[in-house]
């Protein structure tokens, strides 16, 4: 492909189940949001992966798929029981939580990177993002960091791995853990979702557009 034949090329990321959360609602929302995707926008490249909630694993797994793909936007998508609805992530902190992963292990070292800043940037447009979702009346906010667990792990390794890429940016985007699809099993939680799935879908390909500096796309079944 010649550099003017060039597409965009967009990875989402999901995650897979983690203690508390044996059915991770990205893992279902993840591919769906990039098959939404590639109709949306057809002259954009869009690849979906699901990372395991490891430690070791999710950096291992994702610096291979962003070598393979060289993106230039990169969103991965998580879950938090205090999500109010779409939390945009501002930042990524450079801190591990001591909790265990999927695997049941624990982190090596409080930092992600010995040397590393204390904090780093999301490349996002958080306050455009979270304006365009609030318009479609679906509830999104704007989120300080990513918080100490894999997800903010994810975020900084992702962050790191960015600088030496010309114009890739990269987010994160935090949904309700109580978020399900349709007809899915129990999530080993309780509590109404302040999100319903085709909420999520339509935020999602809401966020897409909005970091790709589309137009809004069309209202989907939970708007009208």
């Amino acid at each position: 492909m010649t550099a003017h034949a060039a597409r965009t090329t967009v990875l989402i990321t999901g995650f897979g189940p983690f203690p508390g959360v044996p059915v991770n609602a990205t893992m279902r929302l993840v591919p769906e949001l990039a098959e939404s995707g590639a109709r949306a926008l057809p002259g954009v490249r869009i690849a979906h992966e699901i990372l395991a909630t490891e430690w070791s694993a999710a950096p291992r797994h994702l610096d291979h798929v962003l070598t393979g793909l060289n993106p230039d936007l990169v969103l991965h998508f998580g879950v938090s029981s205090r999500a109010r609805g779409f939390e945009i992530e501002q930042r990524a902190c450079n801190v591990r939580s001591s909790a265990p992963d999927a695997s049941g292990a624990l982190p090596d070292a409080p930092a992600i990177r010995a040397d590393g800043a204390a904090h780093l940037a999301a490349g996002l447009p958080v306050q455009y993002i979270v304006a365009r979702l609030r318009r479609r009346r679906i509830p999104a906010f704007v989120s300080r960091d990513a918080g100490a667990y894999l997800c903010n792990a994810t975020l900084y390794h992702s962050l790191c791995q960015a600088r030496d890429v010309k114009g890739r940016r990269v987010g994160f985007i935090h949904l309700p853990a109580t978020l399900a699809r349709p007809g899915s099993p129990s999530r080993g939680r309780t509590g109404a979702c302040p999100l319903t799935w085709d909420q999520a879908l339509t935020g999602g390909l809401e966020i897409l557009t909005a970091c790709l500096g589309r137009l809004p796309c069309r209202l989907g079944r939970a708007e009208r």
